[in-house]
């Protein structure tokens, strides 16, 4: 097995190299030419190589997407990681980054609070996707299908009684995420924590990343929180720009 992924692998350098035909990448292999047919195949089947009209193979168009997508999830954590301790040296909170993979969304970042009282998230961990405002920003932008789908197939657990309780609800909810362009988890997750979030976008103007601020209600109430939700855009704003290219870095606090 580990001989046939290499080989296969082997594929990608040599087209990067330009179009080739089967002869070719048999020869290059060392291999007959209906093993190289197989991992051809194979990798056709899966978009990183194209057969062309020709017959010779050329990288495909899915590999290039999935080059893409790794720079931006590795790239923007870096972007965004002077901002969000800008933002959390103005307002104490913990703020957090997320970002949608797998049908899952994860916290890539993390700034804790100043106070004693902290949050229990990590590095790593998948947010509660149904009730968090950093997961509603990313659903919200998926396409109208996929998020349907998503919604079928996810549990709702009823973490608090202000959980979201169906796909019906959850579907309302992103529909209105979508429009206003921001995203609130106030005691959907723990009754005592309240979230603002605001979304990060690509040159594309997808979104690529969520970032927010948390805090306690013993520290501040859900209206003293919401008073930094333009902030918490303008930070947001700031990110995208400096990732998408369309402005240098500058502080928004």
């Amino acid at each position: 097995m580990s001989q046939t992924v290499d080989r296969a692998l082997s594929i990608l350098p040599l087209l990067a190299e330009g179009p080739a035909d089967l002869g070719k990448v048999a020869d290059r292999l060392g291999v007959h030419k209906s093993t190289a047919l197989r991992l051809l195949r194979t990798l056709h089947e899966h978009g990183l190589v194209y057969r062309q009209s020709d017959q010779r193979y050329r990288l495909g168009a899915r590999l290039f997407a999935l080059a893409q997508e790794a720079v931006e999830n590795l790239d923007i954590r870096e972007i965004a990681h002077p901002h969000l301790v800008r933002l959390n040296e103005h307002c104490g909170h913990t703020v957090h980054l997320a970002v949608y993979e797998e049908n899952e969304v994860l916290y890539i970042d993390k700034v804790d609070s100043r106070y004693p009282v902290r949050m229990y998230s990590r590095i790593g961990k998948p947010v509660a996707i149904t009730v968090a405002a950093v997961a509603k920003l990313c659903l919200a932008d998926l396409p109208e299908p996929e998020r349907r789908a998503l919604a079928e197939k996810l549990d709702y657990p009823l973490y608090t009684p202000r959980s979201t309780p169906n796909a019906p609800a959850f579907l309302k909810e992103l529909a209105r995420v979508r429009e206003q362009g921001w995203a609130t988890d106030l005691g959907g997750h723990e009754e005592s924590i309240n979230c603002v979030a605001a979304p990060i976008r690509g040159t594309d103007g997808r979104v690529v990343a969520a970032m927010s601020v948390s805090a306690p209600n013993v520290v501040v109430t859900a209206d003293e929180l919401l008073t930094l939700l333009p902030l918490v855009r303008r930070t947001a704003d700031a990110i995208s720009g400096e990732y998408s290219g369309r402005t240098p870095a500058k502080d928004t606090v």
